[in-house]
């Protein structure tokens, strides 16, 4: 990931950077990042260094950051494109008034990738929703963190998702001492 942030920000694409450091600040998936309007992570001119957003898949309220580096790569993109705050943050050039459809977003994330020289069979719009939350749980190993950022129900589905096996438990173990 922090290959394409570079590759994007010396290509100077805007929304691209904007797009890619968001979807990796909310953790969530692509219909929540496409259907988000400028007012969702602003007041005013001024983004949000947090925000709320309910998703569409479970209807549930999450939370989530958003870091000063994705603040500053979509306050460029939201002047250059002079957004409104009743605008999607990432509007389609096709069909106004709606948004980049998941589609879309899916094909410029194989770009992204290509363009680093990775392979798109491997990586994709999941890589960046599971980049920030797979850090965390390396470093912390807190899975109800994950688990709350992730906005899952049941701690069952962030193991799954995660990947947790039974030998990273394991090796937990063996580094703790009683």
């Amino acid at each position: 990931m922090w290959g394409i942030r570079i590759r994007l920000e010396l290509v100077g694409k805007a929304r691209d950077l904007a797009m890619c450091n968001l979807a990796i600040d909310i953790k969530l998936r692509g219909c929540n990042l496409m259907n988000l309007k400028v007012k969702d992570i602003s007041h005013g001119t001024t983004i949000q260094s947090r925000a709320i957003i309910v998703q569409k898949k479970t209807g549930k309220p999450v939370q989530f950051e958003i870091t000063e580096e994705t603040r500053k790569s979509l306050r460029d993109w939201i002047g250059n494109k002079r957004l409104t705050s009743n605008d999607f943050l990432f509007p389609s050039r096709v069909v106004p008034n709606r948004p980049l459809t998941t589609r879309q977003h899916a094909r410029i994330v194989d770009q992204w990738v290509t363009s680093v020289g990775l392979d798109v069979c491997d990586y994709g719009t999941h890589t960046m929703r599971r980049t920030k939350p797979t850090l965390i749980y390396r470093r912390t190993h807190d899975l109800r963190a994950v688990q709350l950022l992730l906005g899952h129900s049941k701690l069952d589905s962030t193991v799954r998702y995660l990947g947790v096996e039974l030998e990273d438990a394991l090796v937990l173990a063996e580094q703790t001492d009683v």
